[in-house]
């Protein structure tokens, strides 16, 4: 044993003598097997032989991983992907799919929908880029319109049996629920989502309806131009921005997604086309926005484009105590000279209120990329200034300020994906980031639905600014979910399902709640109407994407119902569409 160890000490003689006495011991064992008649002897002869004639000595075995072919190194990571995708889906066989999909989302999130919402994107941004530079979209919508056109005629001849809606997937909307009147309705197929033209003279984009909030910006802000009103986020769609309605911390100034449109082209109840505008079919014009195509079908829009900077010079101030809270926002929110303002509230006494204008120039050292994949999620960003109690100044790219809540879905994604916001995380994966919201819809499962539907709340309430202080109170009562988004809009005075009281336009606020209640005993639909009743009462409105409560008498309450009403009786719609309510109610979704 003692010889043995000499040998194989780098310290203890060099490697022939070491050679000299492994060979002289290997020559000794074999003489002894061979005098005790070793049955196995004659095999390793004949193998010590083939590898001899390879040229390859007896110490092949033990360089045979340095020597492994290519393609065999190149397997081995398919190989392990294989593997763990196996196990994982036994492990999801032994629990379940719907276990997963509700206790371990974020494995499921992870693995499956952030790459296919990554193909997803690539696949609808090179399209986009491709048909424009092609210009086949303008060529091709008259074309498009004419199918819808013919459609529609064509549930005439069959006797108008059903109401007509939209054949779009219910899962592929924003909205966190899925319609139920899709699977009981005549879908008319729309395939409309290209940008048309951009009139720079006109400083006009038209545009058709399920052209996204993505594709605009990616291709305005490279020619220098940009929406007053661009909303948040990359997934939502001029359509939904007007049959609903859009908001962003530039309303203030400018007013709702409504409020920058110019015109309108619609396919009616009997399947004619009509272009309207503030000075022609003007109460079509007016009624258009919020009733969630109960009116006709949407085929394009014209919009309001403005000249855009590169940067915004974003300032950040922390404030404390309710009452210092809403005098500063509405403060800020009445200076026009701020392009941008915008407010998160952390806690009832919390709040980072943040003003922005547009610039070309850039201070050394303040420049923010918040958009990178890399980088902290906005609303964790901003609560920094909030924990050090300090102002702070940053440039911004100006199409990552657009998208700055995109990343973290506001602060949704953290729910779904709890580290989602780790650095180790974010440099890995973040470039997958976010999940479509659509894909997450697909495949969230009645359970799931029924567990959101009761422990979750997303909903964005319109109030009177004034209102601003008893409002936030409500919020905390009823359901207590932080943060809290405040974004400032102008209101006008004109005809439609909203507007002011007065005959004057008002400066009004979103509140925006979204997450996990944490009040005591949280019921959805008793706290949710409650919540309705105190937005009524202040002349308030419900942002119709959300779960809604109230009843139809409570809906009217709510709403200026007289324009819309007079206009589906004299378009013909109330055998073609169902009643606005009727779509966005409780009951009619899932």
């Amino acid at each position: 044993m003692k010889a043995a160890g000499s040998w194989s000490d780098p310290r203890r003689g060099s490697p022939l003598v070491a050679a000299g006495v492994s060979a002289h011991r290997t020559s000794a064992t074999r003489a002894n097997r061979e005098a005790a008649g070793d049955p196995g002897l004659p095999w390793r002869q004949a193998a010590g032989a083939e590898r001899a004639r390879r040229g390859t000595g007896g110490s092949d075995r033990r360089r045979e991983p340095a020597a492994l072919p290519a393609r065999r190194r190149m397997m081995e990571p398919a190989v392990s992907l294989a593997v763990c995708a196996l196990l994982f889906l036994l492990w999801v066989r032994v629990k379940g799919l719907e276990f997963v999909l509700i206790h371990q989302r974020w494995v499921f999130v992870c693995l499956f929908l952030l790459p296919l919402s990554l193909i997803f994107d690539i696949y609808y941004y090179v399209r986009a880029w491709v048909v424009f530079k092609l210009s086949s979209a303008p060529r091709l919508h008259e074309q498009r319109v004419r199918d819808i056109q013919k459609q529609v005629r064509e549930w005439k001849e069959q006797g108008s049996k059903t109401f007509m809606c939209t054949g779009r997937p219910g899962w592929l909307t924003v909205s966190l629920r899925v319609g139920k009147y899709k699977k009981t309705h005549k879908n008319i197929m729309i395939n409309l989502m290209d940008i048309l033209e951009v009139d720079t003279k006109k400083q006009i984009v038209r545009v058709e309806p399920l052209v996204t909030m993505g594709q605009v910006t990616a291709l305005l802000t490279s020619i220098g131009w940009t929406l007053p009103v661009l909303p948040e986020l990359d997934d939502l769609t001029v359509g939904g921005l007007i049959m609903g309605t859009g908001i962003e911390s530039s309303s203030h100034k400018y007013g709702l997604f409504q409020h920058i449109c110019t015109a309108y082209e619609l396919v009616l109840a009997d399947g004619s086309f009509v272009r309207c505008t503030p000075s022609e079919n003007s109460d079509l014009f007016y009624a258009v926005p919020w009733s969630c195509g109960t009116l006709g079908f949407l085929v394009a829009a014209e919009i309001r484009i403005i000249p855009a900077k590169k940067y915004v010079k974003l300032r950040f101030e922390p404030v404390q105590g309710l009452e210092a809270i809403c005098a500063k926002f509405t403060h800020e929110s009445q200076r026009q000279e701020n392009h941008f303002v915008e407010g998160l509230l952390y806690s009832l006494d919390e709040a980072v209120i943040m003003t922005g204008v547009m610039t070309d120039e850039v201070e050394p050292g303040k420049l923010n990329s918040i958009g990178n994949y890399y980088k902290p999620w906005f609303f964790k960003h901003v609560e920094n200034y909030l924990k050090t109690n300090r102002e702070g100044l940053e440039y911004i790219p100006l199409r990552h300020y657009y998208h700055r809540h995109t990343r973290s879905i506001f602060w949704e994604l953290q729910d779904i994906i709890p580290f989602g916001n780790n650095p180790i995380f974010r440099y890995l994966f973040g470039w997958m980031v976010p999940p479509k919201i659509s894909l997450l819809k697909l495949t969230q499962g009645e359970t799931l639905r029924k567990l959101y539907e009761q422990h979750h709340v997303v909903q964005d309430m319109l109030v009177p600014m004034k209102c601003l202080q008893q409002a936030l109170h409500t919020f905390q009562n009823d359901i207590h979910v932080y943060p809290i988004w405040l974004c400032p809009f102008i209101l006008p005075s004109q005809p439609g399902l909203v507007h002011p009281k007065g005959n004057e336009a008002e400066l009004y606020i979103d509140i925006g709640a979204y997450g996990e209640p944490r009040v005591k005993h949280f019921e959805a639909r008793s706290c949710m109407r409650q919540l309705e009743k105190f937005v009524r009462s202040v002349h308030g409105f419900q942002m119709l994407y959300a779960d809604c409560y109230m009843n139809r008498e409570e809906f009217w309450e709510m709403f200026d119902g007289s324009l819309y009403h007079k206009l589906r009786e004299k378009l013909g719609c109330q055998d073609a569409f169902p009643e606005v309510y009727d779509k966005i109610c409780k009951a009619a979704r899932h």
